[in-house]
């Protein structure tokens, strides 16, 4: 299931990325990707190390911490470090799966990738081209959001980002495990958690079917989280 998550960062926010962006130099795309993909990666990135990917990475971690949507889609046990990434002058992303594990480096944690995460550090109409393009089920699904919202979908997918034509592409991108790995049980509670948040607003915390709708949510995550 793919998830619009809004307003993760602030415009603020934003901004303040992108001015710090514009002082340090970013490297050739292909020093952190696989060999597989590395056949169709042609993008920049933050130096993985650099304090300021950290930093920024930070501010983009805590963000998520206290976003509601963000931990009922994605019900996060890890998540990895993000990176930034950009693309100009018909940079693209060619079609690919991300790697099922991955390290956080500089250290032995290793996470399942569940869910694939891209924050929009552009505005839609500063570039040509550039959208996500995710593969499922149901077929392909074509993303451009507005800077600082958030998409979130299965790491399992296909996807590309389609050549920047003018203009340019600023992202950042990071990965997660879910304490539900499977994407139709973890789609089954955000659901439920939705409805519960709805009927709480309508009849208040104490009612008597709010109450047993809560149990059941939590009593399904008893039953399928992997800790």
């Amino acid at each position: 299931m793919i998830h619009h998550i809004p307003n993760v960062l602030t415009k603020e926010q934003v901004q303040y990325f992108r001015q710090e962006m514009d002082k340090i130099e970013w490297i050739d795309g292909k020093k952190t990707t696989g060999s597989l993909s590395a056949h169709v990666k042609n993008n920049q990135q933050l130096p993985e190390t650099h304090p300021l990917t950290q930093h920024l990475g930070d501010i983009i971690l805590e963000a998520l911490n206290s976003n509601t949507s963000f931990i009922s889609a994605a019900l996060p046990l890890k998540i990895l470090p993000p990176y930034f990434n950009r693309y100009e002058n018909g940079e693209t992303f060619g079609f690919h799966v991300d790697n099922a594990i991955r390290w956080i480096q500089g250290t032995n944690t290793r996470i399942r990738t569940d869910l694939s995460c891209t924050v929009f550090l552009s505005e839609p109409e500063e570039y040509e081209g550039g959208e996500l393009v995710v593969e499922d089920t149901y077929g392909y699904h074509e993303v451009k959001l507005p800077a600082g919202d958030l998409i979130l979908y299965p790491s399992t997918s296909v996807h590309e980002v389609s050549p920047v034509t003018s203009g340019c592409r600023i992202g950042s991108f990071f990965w997660l495990q879910s304490m539900i790995r499977d994407d139709t049980d973890r789609h089954t509670l955000f659901n439920l958690d939705q409805t519960i948040q709805n009927l709480r607003m309508q009849l208040g915390d104490q009612h008597q079917e709010v109450v047993k709708l809560t149990s059941l949510y939590h009593n399904l995550i008893r039953k399928w989280a992997e800790l």
